[in-house]
């Protein structure tokens, strides 16, 4: 039988495992996603404010985005170079000393709020030194903290700590390890250095716990190999090499094309991502977090669940309930570009789900009057979801850390009319990047790199990553939200008593 042209091509797999999503992309060695399977996994709640996850069934949907992935790409999976994976940062997956899960924890999860505060107020000046991070409720140690202290059986069972790609990754080769960018980004690296340290570890009250630290590795080197069980529920070769895999911040940025010292990625997901790489870390309390990637390579992030959540749940609550638009988000956007913006628009504020400035803070649309409809309502959730990613952007801006142009990704990158939106209201150029997939794209590009196919990530980023479209601010546009921004910050300035009232 003939070698096909499609089975004589290399491709490289990325996965991309979130809160609630797992996803596989099979892509060509140009960045063209060949093929994909998303499967939707589930969360339980079985006390408010916790937020777990079945890691049996989450590896079970794994195997199934893989498997169904190669089987729509009609490929013989030997044509897979390697596989990276991606997957949401902090949380906890804990497994026992034979493979077994312990418990599953996602980033939702606020049980270890009290902790957090606690451990902040006593140790968070002293952490910031090591780690470059504070606790905050969902970040792994602080988690691991609170299984200590709350469920004893569960931290006596467990023999390796995990975060979600990892343990995809131990299914996949039998290897318990982690890499640099999960690890640094859920505050259990010393850095600049991306090392562990028993002093870190001690100030989270976790001095027993160096036993639990998986092997840490480089998100680029290979982690381990497929096995032959893996192999035979996936449909994927056995010995195919797996790398350390990516904080998934890190692999978007990689996926839109963002690598080099001084470029930024703005992230208009789930969570409100904005992140500049440096060849040092930036050394300031005020910015949220710092995750290292490589050697002289390293992200300043500022983050808060405060963007397109926003609009999902506006979408989900208001105009699907009647289910009368077979394009709800279409829906939206056309009513946003009917709007003429005017200085008495509506404003809200994108706190759905709290916010790094106070877990109290809550969203509202302030300002409405009767001759505002549907359209200014959007406009306002749109722009409210803008200026809090101005915000994070001025903090890291404040620490020092600036930029001049940005890429745009995430789902609110698809818009038709946010781009411009946040180039006017950021003052930058903004790129949107082509692909749609950026997390497992990233995590692709650093498995070519990881098997040889690229010398360098700038060798990968180039051959596989391109830009749909660009923005250029428009300065009456800019002066405008300029204006309006100053009142967004009254207004947040002005409620902030009454969110955190006792």
């Amino acid at each position: 039988m003939s070698t096909t042209v499609a089975e004589a091509a290399t491709y490289l797999l990325g996965l991309d495992a979130g809160n609630t999503v797992i996803k596989a992309v099979l892509f060509d060695l140009e960045g063209r996603q060949i093929a994909m399977h998303a499967i939707d996994g589930t969360s339980s709640i079985p006390a408010p404010g916790h937020a777990e996850r079945d890691l049996n069934e989450l590896w079970a949907t794994a195997q199934v985005a893989i498997r169904k992935t190669i089987e729509t790409a009609g490929i013989d999976p030997r044509r897979i170079a390697a596989i990276g994976c991606a997957g949401h940062g902090n949380g906890l997956y804990l497994v026992d000393a034979a493979g077994a899960p312990v418990v599953g924890i996602q980033s939702l999860d606020t049980r270890a709020a009290g902790l957090s505060a606690s451990l902040s107020a006593a140790n968070g000046d002293a952490l910031h030194r090591l780690c470059l991070q504070k606790p905050w409720p969902s970040q792994t140690p602080v988690l691991l903290a609170w299984i200590r202290q709350h469920r004893p059986e569960l931290y006596a069972r467990a023999a390796t700590l995990m975060l979600c790609k990892d343990f995809i990754n131990f299914r996949l080769t039998g290897e318990r390890t982690s890499d640099i960018s999960d690890m640094s980004g859920c505050g259990l690296l010393r850095l600049p250095e991306a090392v562990y340290d028993r002093d870190l570890l001690a100030l989270y009250g976790l001095d027993d716990a160096e036993g639990l630290l998986p092997r840490l590795v480089d998100p680029a080197a290979v982690a381990g190999r497929v096995t032959a069980e893996a192999a035979a529920v996936t449909g994927l070769a056995e010995g195919t090499p797996v790398v350390g895999g990516y904080f998934d911040v890190v692999s978007s940025a990689l996926g839109s094309g963002v690598v080099d010292a001084g470029e930024a990625s703005i992230i208009a997901g789930t969570w409100s991502i904005n992140q500049v790489f440096s060849a040092a870390p930036v050394v300031d309390d005020s910015v949220f977090m710092v995750t290292a990637f490589g050697p002289g390579r390293f992200i300043n992030i500022e983050s808060s669940a405060t963007s397109a959540a926003n609009l999902e749940w506006y979408v989900r609550s208001f105009v699907e309930r009647g289910h009368h638009h077979d394009d709800p988000f279409g829906h939206c956007n056309d009513l946003i570009a009917a709007v003429t913006p005017a200085e008495d628009d509506p404003m809200f504020l994108p706190f759905l789900y709290g916010s790094g400035q106070g877990a109290g803070y809550r969203a509202g649309f302030f300002g409405l009057a009767g001759w505002h409809g549907e359209g200014h309502v959007l406009r306002a959730l749109f722009e409210g979801v803008m200026f809090e990613h101005r915000r994070h952007i001025e903090v890291l801006r404040d620490a020092g850390v600036s930029f001049g142009s940005a890429v745009l990704s995430g789902g609110g990158s698809r818009s038709p009319v946010w781009p411009q939106m946040f180039a006017d209201g950021l003052g930058v150029p903004l790129t949107v990047a082509e692909a749609r997939e950026t997390g497992a794209l990233g995590a692709a590009i650093g498995a070519g790199v990881g098997a040889g196919v690229f010398a360098t990530y700038e060798d990968g980023v180039a051959a596989m990553t391109r830009p749909k479209a660009s923005f250029t601010p428009d300065p009456a546009m800019s002066a405008h939200y300029d204006r309006r921004y100053q009142r967004f910050q009254a207004l947040v300035a002005a409620l902030k008593p009454f969110w955190t009232a006792p």
